[in-house]
């Protein structure tokens, strides 16, 4: 009998093939393409005056160089806006090369096309382009007070504005025996996968073009391309080959050089390629996290939330090609595991000179979770209460499932949670970590002059957003099984996922199924990779396309065996009577059974041919059949599927130079049926490390002109093995009532609760209050310093001091 798959910790398929250095990525593809290069803005704000090419033209092996002046078209029309919204009052997106402004450094300004990169670098600065700076608004408190405009036809810099309220937030607070107003802020940082971004297109004779991109949605930047170029959606072909990691960032689409490279292709008839540098991704992808929050809590004297109210100022950058998913989720998810009775969320999306804003693993939602826990966090510190009863108190039930929100979630359906069981998941948690014990550690600690501190979040996140993905199936003569799915793969295991999945629902070996993903030419309608979706979303495709396969494949079978398909069963990749193992037929037999043929090409074709023994009085395919043994479906969900988990920490803070150790580090995840656990427990160990470095490390730092100070590895700090914690993990499952194999999204779980989590504890250790991520050791002596003059609020655990300034 064959094991089931499903759940079983099987090593990644895709891994020896890729650790070996035979991964081929977007740079591997040029070949002899033409090499783009760009000019870009070295301003934050300014018109351009004039744009000088001569001494670049003179280069020799420069083929082009386009301004805005040359774009045609739709080419010259500004990007799309990929999701609007009615609260989304200002859209502004960007020209695929500026237009008379630039609003940002970094942002695209002229396009050199040369016979190699070297050459299309030293043209690209021949080009004098003639600035008239402007001012520039920098950081939410900047685009707040409205001194200056990024765009003069936007009132106040504010994008769009939302309100989302369930009953009357305001006077549950008015009338809350306890009240107390948090202001918190997180600061900006961004994805940074290895592999930037890059895209290679050629036109073939026939007219086809086809592009190569580094990309997390092949299919919908086959769409943009299509309607940018002017083309038929079938002359054009998209893929995304190896992609060296994403994070968000590449769910955006079209980017500008994505649109200019294929244009240019088209316009010399060569193929042409562009690859992004490491500074060009600093300055011109996308970045993310900046929020302010303002909390207004009413609570009662056991630490129960009667009203919650929270203002969200939200940095956009200088366009909002994605529109305000982010604060959407940062409002929506903010929530969590708990059940307010009444709570109000409010955000403004604001316009700063500097780059685009656009989702980063975990979109909105760390911040979210930062700010509710926090208030967490407060509340149990106000009235004298263990963190974690509060917590507790203030859970919805299992038997409360499912729980409506009363919000608008981010795909538009309504806020319902599927299913979870959070009392278990923090009691799981408070074990892993030693919760109840952790004092007599302190005690410990304190003896022998350390600092140290505890720290709690909770979450929970929705995943498995629609609105589709497709699988195809196909069992070929051979006995190999092709699967397809539209969707990207950046190193989240879908060749391995999915193979478990459709290896289980056919009955057939594992090594036996091969996936592909990313290629319009193999599945040509798909949304992409992102929000967690892709197992809940073509894990669930790909099952229901390989039960119509093996539906099929047990009728065929059952006539070539003369039994009901209902008495058969495929093991091994053999289909048999069960019962009776020896009356049975391979399932490559039945794929050739289902393609009648006129010719045999081989031993195997003869079966299918006119003259093979059949029940002539039915027709060779049956009504309801095609030719081939093979089948294509798709899922789309209800709503999103919600994810929960809950992280601890234990750090230790160094007493003089105020360094940030983490000793101990426990996740309790639920997301459903887990396909593989391997694969599950590698993704929150990326998340956790990302959660560190959003907690401790990582932000951009740009000065009052607009200029980003730390746009490199040098100075961009990013946490290596040594401060990644060994992450203690364990798993609930509460399966998805939503969907056909019971399971939820994983992919962003182990950065959603990071800051959160790290200030808690941080706070825990030093007894004094942290508004602000992310923080650094020199960030933290200056707060010990303030705290001693009593400039830092202390906690009132901590026994000391009552002073009145905030941190």
């Amino acid at each position: 009998m064959t094991t089931r798959l499903f759940g079983a910790p099987i090593q990644r398929k895709e891994d020896p093939r890729l650790v070996t250095g035979n991964g081929r990525y977007l740079d591997d593809l040029t070949g002899d393409a033409l090499a783009a290069a760009f000019v870009r803005s070295p301003h934050a704000h300014a018109r351009i005056v004039d744009i000088d090419v001569t001494d670049a033209l003179a280069v020799d092996g420069v083929l082009a160089i386009y301004t805005y002046e040359d774009l045609d078209g739709r080419v010259a029309e500004p990007l799309p806006l990929l999701i609007p919204h009615p609260g989304l009052t200002h859209p502004k997106t960007a020209y695929p090369l500026a237009k008379e402004l630039v609003h940002h450094v970094g942002e695209a300004v002229a396009m050199v096309v040369a016979t190699d990169r070297y050459l299309a670098e030293d043209a690209a600065e021949l080009i004098r382009v003639d600035y008239d700076p402007l001012p520039a608004v920098i950081g939410v408190a900047a685009a707040k007070r409205a001194e200056r405009l990024v765009h003069p036809d936007v009132p106040g810099n504010v994008a769009g504005h939302v309100v989302q309220e369930r009953g009357d937030a305001r006077e549950e607070i008015i009338a809350a025996p306890h009240t107390l107003l948090l202001s918190l802020s997180v600061e900006r940082s961004a994805s940074m996968p290895l592999e930037g971004r890059g895209v290679v297109a050629r036109e073939d004779p026939g007219g086809i073009l086809r592009i190569y991109t580094s990309t997390q949605a092949s299919t919908s930047v086959r769409a943009a391309l299509a309607a940018k170029l002017d083309l038929p959606l079938d002359r054009v072909e998209v893929v995304a080959p190896d992609v060296g990691g994403g994070f968000g960032v590449k769910i955006v689409h079209p980017w500008p050089e994505e649109v200019l490279v294929p244009w240019a292709a088209r316009r010399l008839g060569r193929a042409v390629g562009w690859t992004e540098d490491r500074r060009e991704h600093f300055v011109s992808s996308a970045h993310e996290r900046e929020q302010e929050h303002l909390v207004n809590v009413g609570f009662d004297a056991d630490g129960r939330i009667l009203g919650l109210d929270v203002q969200v100022w939200h940095d956009n950058g200088a366009y909002i090609p994605y529109g305000l998913i982010v604060p959407i989720i940062t409002t929506t998810q903010l929530l969590g595991p708990y059940k307010p009775r009444a709570y109000r969320a409010e955000f403004w999306s604001l316009y700063t000179s500097t780059v685009i804003v656009t989702p980063y693993r975990g979109a909105g939602r760390p911040q979210g979770a930062f700010a509710m826990e926090r208030t967490m966090d407060a509340i149990a510190d106000y009235l004298g209460l263990d963190r974690a009863e509060v917590r507790a108190r203030n859970f919805i039930q299992p038997d409360e499932m499912p729980y409506e929100q009363g919000l608008t979630f981010q795909d538009g359906r309504p806020l319902t949670y599927d299913s979870g069981d959070y009392p278990a998941l923090l009691e799981k948690l408070k074990k892993l970590i030693g919760w109840d014990e952790f004092e007599t550690f302190r005690a410990q600690a304190r003896a022998q002059g350390r600092k140290v501190g505890i720290g709690i979040g909770c979450y929970v996140e929705g995943t498995g957003v629609g609105p589709y993905e497709g699988g195809h199936v196909l069992v070929e003569p051979s006995g190999r099984v092709r699967v397809a799915t539209g969707l990207t793969s950046q190193g989240q295991g879908h060749q391995t996922a999915f193979a478990q999945i459709v290896a289980d629902e056919l009955g057939v070996p594992f090594d036996s199924v091969e996936v592909v993903t990313g290629d319009t030419r193999r599945f040509r309608y798909s949304i992409g990779t992102f929000a967690s979706r892709a197992a809940v979303m073509s894990g669930n495709a790909v099952a229901l396309a390989a039960r119509a396969v093996k539906d099929k494949a047990l009728r065929i079978a059952g006539d070539a065996l003369e039994v009901d398909p209902a008495d058969l069963e495929i093991v091994d990749g053999v289909v048999r009577v069960k019962g009776d193992p020896q009356a049975s037929i391979e399932l490559k037999t039945v794929a050739v059974l289902a393609n009648p043929l006129r010719y045999a090409f081989d031993e195997a074709a003869q079966v299918a041919t006119q003259f093979a023994k059949g029940d002539i009085s039915k027709p060779p395919i049956g009504e309801d059949d095609e030719p081939g043994l093979e089948a294509t479906d798709y899922y789309s969900p209800l709503r999103s599927t919600f994810a929960a988990g809950m992280h601890a920490a234990i750090v230790e803070t160094d007493p003089q130079t105020a360094d940030i150790r983490v000793l101990r580090y426990a996740v309790v995840h639920d997301c459903g049926n887990v396909v593989n656990p391997r694969i599950l427990e590698g993704q929150i160990h990326g998340g956790v490390a990302q959660g560190v470095g959003g907690a401790l490390y990582e932000r951009m730092a740009y000065d009052a002109s607009g200029q980003l100070l730390n746009a490199s590895f040098m100075d961009f700090l990013m946490p290596y093995a040594t401060e990644v914690p060994r992450v203690e993990i364990d798993h609930m499952e509460t399966p998805s009532p939503l969907n056909p194999l019971g399971i939820k999204g994983a992919g962003e779980a182990g950065v959603i609760p990071g800051m959160a989590v790290f200030a808690s504890a941080i706070e825990d250790a030093e007894g004094f209050v942290l508004s602000r991520m992310p923080i650094s050791p020199s960030e933290l002596y200056h707060l010990r310093v303030r705290h001693a003059r009593g400039k830092v609020v202390s906690l009132r655990r901590a026994e000391v001091g009552n002073p009145e300034e905030s941190a």
